[in-house]
């Protein structure tokens, strides 16, 4: 079999048919070379400086300081020096790890004011939520548990990668993004099928910035006696009027039957959690397989506990935040580039042939700007864009410096609207 590497992806290399294990690790391998050669290889870069507006990054054995719309940091917390120290005092107290599973000694005080803490920053009791490694893992792991062959998970398609593994065990169903009609027809006819019929969607959308029809997608859980799973990693501390995410924006943070989130995102460190009632969150500290084979969050995690106070004690992030994304956008929309749906702080360009996109990400490294091309499978295979997130890190010098960066490509590879 022979793979073309000028309209290839990474998908093309999972499993080609009569390759074995080291023979397909060395076809990717050549792969790689080819799009180091063209400039396309913005993926694994060597970064070494902390993550902020700029970032210095090893490139071609050259390190150089870019710009960066690499992060998720949203709120620029990573940074932050009560966030810092307070992660500091966490090691400085219990040192640099748990040493065993929640369920069999790994389970600290620190533990339980972070559930304590996540789970009243939404208004909910002390004893509603779970922490985990990752908020990949909060995804995977939580749907693995509670999900089983009598049930029936109900996905937008466009749910991160983690939902997608955490069903791989259970039936699942998948309708079009944000499409309600898709939704009902599923519910309707799954009806009396299931034991379990659990809707999954997201607050925000990873690659698009779009919101869900969180209130439309609620009404018809209900109507049809099935249960709502948000994961809203790109909404809290952002959206909604006191930055407790889409869920607050769409007044039903009391209301969802599981919400899930990250700590690498705006809380600006490392860990998922899992919000729901008191007995469904003290099954999932029982009998995820997360929770009792696998160690949980450091004592740094203690950044994170700070981290959540700040959302409500300097509100001035979330100001600075927006006045930035407002302002990018504005910025592209007048240059005629096509920035989607978004409303969130992720910032699409999207272009469309992946050639193209790729020659984009590799102009905009030759400008000091850092982003990422994001291709099939990530999008469809005719929808590549260049994905980037604004954080309140970020001066205007460096927005219009990307700016003036997007105009001048523009201008030599003509990727405005029509």
């Amino acid at each position: 079999m022979s793979i073309n590497f000028s309209t290839a992806t990474f998908k093309d290399f999972e499993n080609i048919p009569n390759y074995n294990i080291a023979q397909r690790a060395e076809y990717f391998y050549d792969f790689l070379d080819y799009m180091r050669s063209n400039g396309h290889m913005n993926y694994r870069l060597k970064n070494t400086t902390g993550t902020n507006a700029t970032l210095h990054v090893d490139i071609a054995n050259q390190n150089k300081e870019y710009v960066s719309f690499v992060s998720s940091d949203y709120l620029g917390f990573t940074q932050h020096p009560k966030v810092k120290q307070a992660a500091i005092e966490g090691i400085q107290k219990y040192g640099t790890g748990t040493g065993a599973t929640p369920l069999i000694g790994g389970y600290f005080d620190y533990h339980d004011k972070l559930e304590r803490k996540i789970s009243n920053f939404f208004g909910r009791n002390d004893d509603e939520a779970v922490v985990f490694t990752t908020g990949y893992t909060a995804n995977s792991a939580t749907l693995q548990c509670l999900m089983q062959k009598e049930d029936l998970a109900i996905l937008d398609m466009a749910v991160h990668a983690s939902v997608y593994e955490g069903c791989a065990f259970t039936n699942k169903k998948t309708f079009p993004h944000n499409n309600l009609e898709g939704l009902e027809h599923i519910l309707k006819t799954s009806e009396n099928l299931y034991r379990t019929k659990l809707v999954i969607i997201d607050g925000v959308y990873s690659q698009d910035g779009d919101t869900s029809h969180m209130n439309e997608i609620y009404n018809l859980v209900k109507k049809y006696n099935a249960f709502l799973m948000v994961d809203d990693v790109h909404g809290i501390g952002i959206l909604g009027e006191t930055g407790r995410g889409t869920i607050e924006q769409a007044g039903l943070l009391n209301k969802v039957d599981i919400m899930t989130g990250t700590f690498s995102k705006t809380f600006g460190n490392l860990g998922g959690y899992v919000i729901a009632d008191k007995k469904l969150a003290t099954f999932l500290k029982f009998q995820s397989r997360q929770q009792i084979f696998s160690a949980t969050a450091p004592p740094s995690s203690a950044g994170i506990i700070k981290a959540i106070d700040l959302i409500d004690e300097e509100p001035v992030w979330r100001e600075r935040l927006w006045n930035n994304i407002n302002y990018f956008k504005k910025g592209l929309d007048e240059l005629g580039l096509d920035t989607g749906i978004s409303c969130s702080a992720i910032v699409p360009v999207k272009i469309g042939d992946p050639h193209v996109t790729g020659d984009v990400g590799r102009l905009l490294i030759e400008k000091g700007i850092y982003t990422n091309p994001i291709l099939y499978p990530a999008v469809a295979r005719k929808d590549a864009r260049i994905r980037m997130s604004v954080t309140a890190r970020h001066e205007r010098e460096h927005l219009d410096k990307t700016l003036n960066a997007f105009e001048d490509i523009n201008n030599k590879l003509h990727i405005a609207k029509k």
